[in-house]
């Protein structure tokens, strides 16, 4: 395994566990304002997923057949500005969650003028890029079925959360 597969996935763990700092502040101050959690009920199931995801790429760089790929490393790094410009643009409202504010404008500005869920097209170009970047296709392929379907549950909460703001 190289400095640089290592620096990469550092790079993920420690993105990770600031986003779950940002989460936690933002939760908390969402529901001070009356705002409440929908689809709890997949939470766990999501969080485990990428908990497995990320431990098994980990693992996969200490046992596997490791074959760094850069150029699926640097796609990688070009899928980060759009993660930032993400939260950036919900702001506040940024959650791991599907927390929702009943009198709050649903948001419409940055990557959300031209996508519903962007989130979600990050999520998915992450969760297959970091696995192909160390030449594991197997996990690639693996979470990425796996992302697909807790994608399909949960975008089907979210929209239908959303559309309840959508009409006030």
């Amino acid at each position: 395994m190289t400095v640089l597969g290592w620096t990469l996935i550092a790079y993920v763990v420690i993105e990770r566990l600031v986003e779950l700092v940002i989460d936690r502040r933002n939760r908390r101050m969402l529901l001070a304002k009356g705002a409440h959690e929908v689809g709890a009920d997949h939470y766990p199931a999501m969080v485990a997923m990428h908990v497995s995801w990320l431990a098994s790429v980990v693992a996969w760089a200490i046992f596997g057949n490791v074959v760094f790929v850069p150029l699926l490393a640097v796609l990688y790094g070009v899928v980060q500005p759009l993660r930032f410009w993400v939260m950036a643009s919900l702001g506040p409202y940024w959650t791991t969650r599907i927390i929702t504010l009943p009198d709050a404008p649903l948001v419409k500005r940055g990557p959300y003028r031209f996508l519903k869920h962007p989130n979600y097209v990050v999520v998915v170009l992450e969760v297959a890029l970091l696995p192909l970047a160390l030449g594991a296709w197997s996990l690639a392929v693996l979470f990425s079925l796996l992302n697909a379907a807790m994608l399909w549950r949960r975008i089907s909460v979210e929209n239908t959360a959303l559309a309840v703001r959508s009409h006030t």
